[in-house]
């Protein structure tokens, strides 16, 4: 049986590998991807992880998976699909064994969001991305749309407007809920047209994405862009399915925890993106990680 087990391997189940080994807890992190950093290694820029101004996403999250593995963390490649507690053993499922434990914390993060309409799935890596960083590259000189308002959206626009000819920005609303200094770049880039007050309806093409069809919420006026790519970057969902009935979650299926990051199942923790709080950056989602792994060594030593 493991002290420690820890499911997934983002920022804050990298942080509460590191705290869980210099607590001197046998740890594991189970992770699907196999890969250490979790979303972060798709951000361009962090501009806000205090003491590293300017570093890239694919650096800060290389830098903590081996700052885990350094400490002599254990890494499972495996998808965690349940959760059984059988009073003071954790039962985790995976897809090849079943793993004890005196504790578990929860830090899957969260997926991103689709938008539902016409086109998006059936034109999904054909000009229809959730990535920017990731896909940036193949839209060069060419004519992308970001739709989102918030601080992903965002950096897509100001990313892709490095190499593209043209970025749409489409937001729903007539003020940007992203940082004000993010809104301030992208509102002054001369190849960044920001459409307000609009969404989507329909993308098309024929083999790949080759217009985007949105409405004015407010005068309901219609409009046809002609682009080459599709950024969505509106918001995420937490990965905790495989946890229904098992620990506490809000409506959107987050898991309820405070800063102790202790759910209503003793020995069971959830860290980082997962879990309800106001805020969810890669500095909260690495305290999380620390605040869980403090809370879970109260409880392992108490049994």
């Amino acid at each position: 049986m493991r002290d420690l087990v820890i499911i997934g391997a983002g920022p804050a189940g990298l942080s509460a590998g590191i705290y869980g080994k210099r607590a001197g807890l046998d740890t594991l992190i189970i992770e699907e991807s196999g890969i250490g950093g979790g979303q972060v290694l798709t951000t361009y820029d962090v501009d806000n992880y205090p003491g590293l101004p300017g570093i890239s996403g694919m650096e800060l999250g290389t830098k903590m998976y081996e700052h885990a593995m350094a400490e002599g963390v254990d890494l499972m490649e495996a998808s965690v699909t349940g959760l059984q507690i059988a009073d003071k053993v954790k039962k985790i499922i995976t897809s090849t064994e079943t793993i004890e434990a005196k504790a578990v914390i929860i830090a899957t993060g969260a997926v991103h969001n689709h938008l539902g309409i016409p086109g998006e799935e059936e034109l999904g890596g054909m000009g229809v991305s959730y990535c920017a960083t990731c896909d940036g590259a193949f839209f060069k000189k060419r004519v992308t749309a970001v739709i989102g308002g918030g601080d992903v959206a965002l950096e897509d626009a100001i990313f892709l407007a490095r190499a593209c000819s043209k970025v749409y920005l489409i937001h729903r609303r007539d003020e940007f809920r992203g940082a004000k200094k993010l809104a301030d770049i992208a509102k002054t880039t001369e190849n960044i047209e920001i459409i307000y007050d609009s969404v989507p309806d329909s993308i098309e093409g024929t083999d790949t994405v080759e217009r985007l069809n949105i409405h004015n919420v407010k005068t309901n006026a219609t409009e046809t862009l002609d682009v080459d790519g599709v950024f969505i970057a509106v918001g995420t969902h937490p990965v905790t399915e495989y946890l229904k009935g098992v620990v506490d979650m809000d409506e959107k299926g987050y898991i309820r925890a405070d800063e102790t990051c202790k759910t209503n199942v003793p020995g069971v923790y959830a860290a980082g993106d997962v879990r309800t709080k106001a805020l969810r950056q890669i500095v909260t989602a690495a305290a999380d990680g620390a605040c869980a792994v403090t809370s879970a060594t109260e409880y392992i030593n108490s049994l």
